[in-house]
């Protein structure tokens, strides 16, 4: 009972799309009634005439959907798809409070650096104050105490974050 309770749950499942596929995916999934996050940072591009500001994905190669486990093949069968997430053997899942907390982060900061690491597992903290509070994470390592690395669950990423180490606190 379990097992179909858990297959009618949406869940977030983080996929790896096709180099530079990012937007062109998540249209295609979103015209198929898909639901796709796809984190975006807003970098100021130079041409030789002009510059100009342009939305290029947070995470390369990464994107969210939030479907049911019997969409899993729906979803690999669209043109951009690459490859599923594993962690420890299985498709990896996203806690919806994750992607909540991305998009906090996203929304309240326009310096934000990402980093693929494997650092090992640290000390779970809060953020208590500024325009993060409320976000839990994993504290990976600090840069010059003020930029705080916070591990994202499940996908191997980090975020460096720059805020006072008076804006954390260890979670009990």
């Amino acid at each position: 009972m379990v097992g179909v309770l858990e297959e009618k749950i949406k869940k977030w499942y983080p996929i790896y799309t096709q180099s530079k596929a990012e937007k062109k995916t998540a249209e295609r999934l979103q015209k198929r009634g898909i639901e796709v996050y796809l984190p975006l940072k807003r970098v100021e591009k130079q041409w030789s005439d002009r510059k100009k500001i342009v939305q290029e994905p947070l995470l390369n190669s990464y994107l969210f959907v939030k479907i049911y486990e019997n969409q899993l093949s729906e979803v690999s069968a669209v043109q951009g798809f690459a490859r599923y997430i594993y962690f420890s053997g299985k498709i990896a899942t996203i806690p919806d409070k994750q992607i909540e907390d991305l998009k906090l982060l996203i929304e309240g900061s326009e310096h934000l650096e990402i980093e693929e690491t494997d650092l090992s597992a640290g000390q779970k903290v809060i953020i208590k104050s500024g325009p993060f509070k409320g976000i839990q994470a994993e504290l990976l390592s600090l840069k010059q105490k003020r930029k705080i690395v916070l591990k994202i669950q499940n996908l191997g990423l980090s975020i460096v974050l720059n805020t006072s180490l008076k804006n954390i606190e260890k979670l009990k």
